[in-house]
């Protein structure tokens, strides 16, 4: 049994407020899911994050509270979390007194979203943010499955293939790929099995449950489904390590795309699923044919 840990960077809409949209997952061997687990454990524990949920974009994001804090580097991570506190909670009241009312809520939004990392320097958390990469890059037995649409030029022969449909589509149909491939590799009695677990939202809970039925009854326009189980499970991201590290593949794609940041990319590429040589398991979807990113590359020459 292999699971296919599934997340999604940017917005599927168009245009909404992304020019791309990733929807990435990571495949690895029940049998290693704890040592991999316990492994993310060990990172998490070094910089005091035990419980909290790593949300690489959150995390990688400077915090203008941390600069305003005198001599923060030499603080302790106490003295640290309490001095952004006080500066936070002073935000607060100040922009609930002045009316602002949106920027009041976005400002909520993202003290909810940071304030399990603010007792870590930005330095700290790319360093925390790399350390994981480069764990997730040393997984032999872990697959990375991607697709990674331009919304710019985004075009297709069917309205109803929005990027959210393909983006599913493509990765059920690459995990799928993969597993038939490996069985061959089994007894004549054995067969690889998958299930799909994705970060749980209403919304693409519902969506992403109906796609995977029609799959399993008609297949997808690439192929049968005979190895991947059930419908997609739905788990809170911030309970599961392995969600988590989609997230961060799906960022690591995205930031590649949109901004041109190759580091992050560059130590988990090593896991995206390849045969002969050809990375076939992560697409860039462009309407151009002379792209010449690293990824349009790995899949035409290798390497």
């Amino acid at each position: 049994m292999h699971l296919c840990y599934v997340d999604e960077s940017g917005t599927s809409e168009i245009p909404g407020n992304s020019e791309y949209f990733v929807l990435a997952g990571i495949a690895i061997p029940i049998w290693h899911w704890k040592g991999a687990d316990r492994d993310i454990s060990g990172i998490k524990r070094r910089y005091n994050l035990e419980d909290a949920e790593i949300h690489t974009a959150w995390m990688l994001r400077r915090y203008p509270q941390q600069l305003q804090v005198q001599d923060f580097e030499n603080l302790s991570h106490d003295q640290r979390r309490n001095a952004v506190d006080v500066l936070r909670r002073r935000e607060i009241l100040r922009l609930q007194r002045s009316g602002q009312n949106r920027l009041l809520k976005s400002t909520k939004k993202n003290y909810r979203k940071t304030e399990s990392y603010i007792h870590l320097s930005y330095s700290e958390r790319k360093a925390f943010i790399t350390e994981v990469a480069e764990l997730v890059g040393s997984w032999g037995y872990a697959r990375l499955f991607a697709e990674c649409i331009d919304k710019i030029n985004y075009t297709t022969y069917n309205q109803a293939i929005t990027p959210d449909y393909q983006a599913f589509e493509q990765v059920v149909s690459r995990f799928q790929h993969y597993l038939s491939a490996i069985s061959d590799n089994f007894d004549f009695h054995k067969k690889a099995y998958g299930v799909i677990i994705h970060d749980n939202n209403d919304t693409v809970a519902k969506k992403h449950t109906e796609l995977m039925k029609k799959f399993h009854r008609v297949g997808t326009f690439f192929q049968r489904i005979d190895n991947i189980i059930e419908t997609p499970l739905f788990v809170d991201s911030e309970l599961t390590s392995m969600v988590q590290i989609a997230d961060l593949c799906a960022y690591a794609l995205r930031r590649f795309f949109e901004n041109g940041e190759e580091e992050l990319l560059r130590k988990i590429y090593s896991r995206a699923d390849q045969r002969d040589n050809r990375v076939v398991g992560v697409r860039h979807h462009t309407i151009s044919n002379t792209c010449n990113c690293f990824i349009c590359q790995s899949r035409t020459n290798g390497g």
